[in-house]
């Protein structure tokens, strides 16, 4: 008896067995079983050094000050080994391309390995959203897009690149954020100049006016404080879910001109403000905005050694000037776990523009951040190493990095970004805000 597929018109059979034979599999209950509830392996690796996940890191884990400086949990550890050019091979397996270059680009840097603890824990609101997205959420227009997306892990079970770029873009940052930080591009010899900011945030979940259709993933807005040539500038970004049906939409104000002016610059790889072109737009937070220009590939998972568990960097007791060294940051403070990241590949299309020719994500399965980046120009040579500290902010449930920075391999300098250390405030996560709050015709109040 010929199939159901048989019996219909050919053109119609042709599409249906094509949409089969692409359909996207999903198992929510992998995600009680052997994956966790945000889509990674719940057991560990074979040898032990990196544990089964059993939850997260509790609320309570340590003393957290008023002015939001968390103790170390795991202060009393010592590293398991130190690994410096001198027995760098021994460890070269678990190493990206761009941490390797760091030990020839600078004989000193080292590398301190500590036991893993696989912290990243959230809220359950944003878990059950998670099991919710494998029946209903889609890539939209070749991928540059989210369908079927409100909140949570929109691929928890990914299968293709820009399916793990998509849960690192939308990953959860607490919902909405009040903030101090600060940034600094450190130059060859060690000389640096801060730049403070104010920075308001929200993603569509934590938005009470919006519209369930909207084509929106979040608002941001940054006002620069400090030093006072750069102070009362501030930025607003309105981030689409679409970024093909609507692009990016920016403004800026800038106090010496006094009027709002849209930023169409502010995406790709434009230099990001106060950078001195040492980092581009779309690398800050590892990477965000529109992925068109790049052909994207998921090469698979391994195991690398990445800034995890980052209290020591985070601490309020750590001043700029023992953090920021010439070179690179104090290794001293640095902690490094090994874990099992995504690996994505970006390839520039034929024809597309960017400084970047080719660029590898290294995504941590636990969180969905993107932990390390090997960065290539357009004649394939390496040519700038990211990565980023995560710290598990306990009490709220929240992963979150406690500093990123981007290396130039060929000029020696460096920028660091998200720094909170000397800021007196504790950040003010999870608050219902409003879309009134993330107008143009807010910059030019703010900025004066």
């Amino acid at each position: 008896m010929p199939s159901p597929i048989n019996r219909l018109p050919l053109a119609l059979a042709l599409l249906l067995a094509c949409g089969l034979s692409h359909a996207k599999q999903t198992d929510a209950s992998a995600l009680d079983n052997h994956l966790t509830p945000l889509g990674a392996e719940r057991a560990g690796n074979a040898d032990g050094s990196i544990p089964a996940w059993t939850g997260g890191m509790k609320p309570g884990a340590a003393a957290v000050g008023a002015n939001g400086d968390y103790a170390d949990p795991f202060a009393g550890e010592q590293p398991l080994y130190v690994i410096s050019k001198a027995n760098l091979d021994q460890y070269k397996n678990l190493l990206s391309a761009g941490q390797q270059a760091m030990f020839a680009r600078y004989p000193d840097y080292r590398v301190r390995v500590f036991p893993t603890h696989r912290s990243a824990a959230l809220p359950s609101a944003y878990l059950d959203e998670t099991r919710q997205n494998l029946a209903k959420v889609s890539l939209a227009d070749a991928g540059n897009g989210l369908q079927g997306y409100n909140f949570g892990v929109p691929f928890a079970e990914p299968t293709e690149g820009l399916e793990v770029m998509w849960n690192h873009m939308s990953r959860y940052r607490g919902g909405s954020m009040r903030r101090s930080f600060a940034s600094a591009t450190v130059q060859e010899k060690g000389d640096y100049t801060l730049v403070n900011y104010d920075q308001l945030y929200a993603f569509r979940e934590k938005l009470s006016d919006l519209k369930q259709d909207e084509n929106l993933l979040y608002f941001t807005r940054v006002l620069t404080t400090s030093p006072s040539r750069y102070a009362g500038e501030v930025t607003l970004v309105q981030e689409p879910l679409n970024q093909v049906s609507t692009p990016r939409a920016a403004w800026q104000y800038i106090p010496g001109q006094r009027r709002v002016r849209r930023a169409p610059t502010v995406a790709y790889d434009s230099s990001a403000r106060y950078s001195f072109g040492q980092v581009v737009a779309d690398s800050v937070d590892g990477f965000n905005g529109a992925p068109d220009r790049y052909d994207w590939k998921l090469l698979g998972k391994r195991e690398l050694l990445v800034g995890y568990n980052a209290f020591g960097l985070a601490s309020k007791q750590v001043k700029y000037q023992d953090m920021l060294k010439p070179g690179f940051v104090n290794p001293d403070l640095a902690r490094y776990e090994k874990h099992r990241v995504w690996v994505v590949e970006a390839t520039l299309k034929p024809g597309a523009r960017h400084v970047y020719g080719k660029r590898r994500f290294y995504i941590d399965e636990d969180s969905w951040q993107i932990m390390a980046s090997d960065i290539y120009d357009n004649r394939g040579e390496l040519w700038r190493y990211y990565e980023s500290f995560l710290t598990q902010y306990h009490d709220l449930q929240l992963p979150l990095t406690a500093l990123e920075s981007t290396y130039d391999l060929i000029s020696g300098r460096y920028s660091v970004n998200y720094l909170t250390n000397e800021e007196p405030r504790r950040m003010e996560v999870g608050k219902p805000l409003s879309e009134a709050e993330f107008t143009p015709a807010q910059l030019k109040r703010l900025g004066k």
